[in-house]
């Protein structure tokens, strides 16, 4: 019968392995959540939202309450019977994501029958209260139980009443058992649906056992029918042939400790060491079903009712050891507590750094730091200059600015727009312009023409419409060119889009440009042309042509 329980049991774990199989559970919680740390941890949690600490607070987590049904098998000198019954309830609580702390209490009832005849029972006062069988002295050689000479076979059938062994034991059982979570840190998937657990504690017990050993009137079955019987070979005919004998009623109080014994409401109580293993299956955050299997044992050999246990007739050596029981239940579990997560045996502890590899919402990553040879701006990978002299502009790509192309940089430049006429120049970028009047040029005087050359663009912010530095530095070499030739006038040319906030802007930009010049600058106003559509061209730059008074460019 052993056999067949331990085989369902085998049944039970394959079949929720198998339910479960790819059953994922929801993961993790939200870290961001304060309202899931407790008051005390909410300082750490706080250093962790801002940076400053390494590891987020443990959150509150869900209790559980379970109760359970199953069997009660005793493993002792009297084979266990079934079918038996238990009842239990429990509270865990974890303290860590493998670790966590589970009190039960159960009741059940076991009971046994042997199928093989005994006769060595003098030593227990229930069954020699009833039945006759052979004296017993301490005569073996290490002070062993031993009968008083040796008999066969049939000397015991013909002269001793035949016994066979039962008993019912009822059991009361509380305990504090530590459960370890075998299987809730996954490297290569967020969880699972089912949890393997193992366990181990501390409790104590009390038992009653009772022996059914009288017939319905109060006498003392007569055993021999079934012991002399050549046709109850097998255990399975014996059984039946008890069953149908005796009346299952157990009126008959086995033996017990008596007083060397502590007793609970009457009964002998004795501390146990339990552990045990089992499976639960999530139906939902809240609910969960489980398997599991339990060992207690107790240093105690009377809770079948009988301690001696008999070798075969010839020898007659009675010997001592002691009874454990198990409780195999199935579990119906679940949690309760608001503002908490699910209990943290369910809750991967990786799940939260997984998560940040995956897609980093906390990761405080340090300020990059790119290397700058010579401090223009721009970073050496992208610098085709890398010896800019110390204070000169640079455009993007980190070569020095040189307004007028006549290849002196402006931070050097003392002549910052030279027109091309008056090129090359010397080393502080001034140059040699031809001879103005008609002295340089003999007697042939040309007509009057206007060289000032190449004008940069006057470039704005995006969305501004204030004159820079450079746009100033520019407009000022400009108004000094201007002054010196008389028969120059400009243009100033902007490029506006379609809609009516960029010609307004662009009205201001060329109006800034135009109020420089003639305010600032002193260049006539009929010199100074505004042009406020000029067509395609950049929005944020303003252009100035220089023309010929009086003629084209």
């Amino acid at each position: 019968m052993a056999s067949k329980k331990y085989t369902l049991l085998m049944g039970l774990i394959c079949l929720i392995a198998t339910a479960s199989y790819g059953q994922v559970g929801s993961g993790g919680y939200n870290w961001k959540d304060t309202s899931l740390v407790p008051k005390k941890r909410l300082p750490q949690h706080q250093e962790f939202l801002n940076n400053n600490y390494a590891f987020p607070a443990k959150p509150r987590n869900q209790w559980e309450i379970g109760i359970s049904a199953g069997a009660v098998t005793v493993s002792s000198d009297v084979s266990a019977k079934f079918p038996t019954m238990g009842l239990g309830i429990s509270v865990r609580k974890a303290l860590g994501y493998v670790f966590s702390l589970r009190a039960e209490y159960f009741y059940g009832t076991a009971k046994g029958q042997n199928w093989v005849t005994s006769y060595n029972y003098q030593h227990n006062p229930v069954w020699a209260s009833y039945y006759n069988g052979p004296k017993l002295t301490s005569n073996g050689p290490n002070g062993e139980y031993m009968l008083v000479g040796t008999l066969t076979g049939q000397q015991q059938s013909n002269e001793f009443d035949p016994v066979f062994y039962n008993y019912k034991t009822t059991i009361n059982e509380a305990a504090l058992e530590g459960v370890f979570t075998l299987n809730n840190i996954r490297f290569h998937k967020n969880k699972t649906g089912l949890v393997i657990y193992g366990l181990a504690g501390v409790g104590g017990m009390t038992y009653d056992t009772k022996v059914d050993a009288l017939d319905a009137s109060g006498k003392p079955y007569d055993y021999r029918s079934i012991a002399n019987a050549n046709i109850y070979t097998k255990r399975k005919d014996v059984r039946k042939a008890l069953k149908k004998l005796q009346d299952g009623k157990y009126e008959s109080r086995a033996e017990t400790q008596g007083v060397r014994r502590p007793k609970l409401f009457g009964n002998t109580f004795k501390p146990v060491v339990t552990a045990g293993f089992g499976l639960t299956y999530k139906i939902s955050k809240r609910f969960n079903i489980g398997i599991e299997e339990k060992l207690s044992w107790t240093n105690d050999d009377l809770i079948d009712g009988q301690r001696w246990q008999e070798t075969p007739i010839g020898d007659a050596v009675l010997t001592r050891d002691f009874d454990s029981y198990h409780y195999t239940s199935l579990r119906f579990n679940y949690n309760i507590g608001a503002k908490s997560v699910e209990p943290l045996w369910w809750v991967n502890p990786l799940d939260y750094a997984y998560n940040e590899l995956n897609r980093p919402q906390h990761i405080l990553f340090p300020k990059p730091v790119l290397p700058d040879a010579d401090g223009d701006g721009i970073t050496d990978q992208f610098d085709n200059e890398p010896n800019t002299p110390q204070g000169c502009p640079v455009d993007a790509h980190g070569i020095s600015l040189d307004t007028d192309g006549d290849g002196v940089p402006d931070c050097k430049d003392k002549e910052k727009i030279t027109p091309t006429y008056c090129q090359p120049v010397d080393a502080d970028g001034v140059g040699k312009c031809p001879c103005p009047d008609s002295t340089c040029l003999g007697t042939r005087t040309p007509p009057p023409t206007c060289v000032l050359g190449y004008i940069p663009p006057i470039v704005f912010k995006k969305g501004a419409d204030a004159l820079s530095n450079d746009a100033m530095s520019i407009l000022t070499s400009l108004g000094g060119m201007l002054k010196v030739s008389p028969v120059c006038k400009v243009k100033v040319v902007g490029h506006p889009l379609a809609d009516k906030r960029s010609q307004a802007r662009n009205q201001k930009r060329i109006d800034a440009v135009v109020k420089y010049l003639v305010e600032t600058q002193g260049v006539t106003a009929d010199r100074v042309e505004a042009v406020y559509d000029g067509g395609a061209g950049d929005e944020n730059t303003v252009d100035i042509i220089p023309e010929t008074i009086g003629g084209g460019n």
